[in-house]
């Protein structure tokens, strides 16, 4: 049987939802780990990753059930969760693409205030104390700063967002669309005759 028939589309849905298994326990794994060893004091941060870690995992799961059982409702839920997924995650994506310098500044300067934790882990590993400016009567984790030798940490964190956003959006956006290939496969596959069933069967 060719690529085109039913055996065809169901292992490649099949193998399409354990990539996205792999993809949320490593999700899972590196927060757990990140968390664990003190990498990341941020219980939001953490528990975002897990939250949609865990989120992937039970969507993967139901798409990986659905191929296997051939079970229609299953499949149509899961078809159009993966669609929603994806506009969400394609809109995220374009916007960590084309975002510019300006907004940059201000989206990190926002984040930089709302989180006490993030700053003492920005400072801790960049080696540097404050946003702006370094202000020697506050508290900063930095090695640098019992000798009064920090640098603001805008300029350090900006080195580095640049081409995280760009990464970030790249990966999110290849996944986006094999999430769109998920969601076309998966609308496909339903319309297939299962060759082992009773053709009166089907619906």
């Amino acid at each position: 049987m060719g690529c085109a028939g039913f055996t065809c589309s169901k292992h490649s849905l099949c193998a399409l939802n354990i990539l996205y298994v792999m993809v949320s326990l490593l999700m899972i794994g590196i927060a757990a780990w990140g968390k664990w060893f003190g990498l990341v004091s941020s219980f939001q941060v953490v528990g975002g990753v897990i939250g949609v870690g865990v989120f992937l995992f039970f969507v993967a799961l139901a798409g990986l059930i659905g191929a296997m059982k051939h079970h229609q409702v299953l499949l149509f839920f899961y078809m159009i969760i993966l669609f929603m997924v994806f506009i969400v995650q394609f809109s995220v994506s374009s916007a960590c693409l084309a975002i510019n310098r300006e907004q940059q500044d201000h989206l990190l300067e926002v984040g930089w205030n709302n989180s006490q934790s993030t700053q003492r882990d920005v400072e801790k590993s960049l080696n540097c104390c404050g946003f702006k400016q370094v202000d020697p009567n506050s508290t900063c984790d930095a090695a640098c700063f019992p000798n009064h030798s920090c640098l603001p940490c805008a300029d350090k964190i900006q080195e580095h967002a640049g081409k995280v956003l760009h990464f970030v959006g790249g990966i999110g956006l290849f996944f986006s669309f094999t999430e769109i290939l998920g969601v076309w496969l998966t609308y496909r596959y339903r319309n297939q005759k299962d060759p082992r069933a009773n053709p009166s069967a089907f619906l």
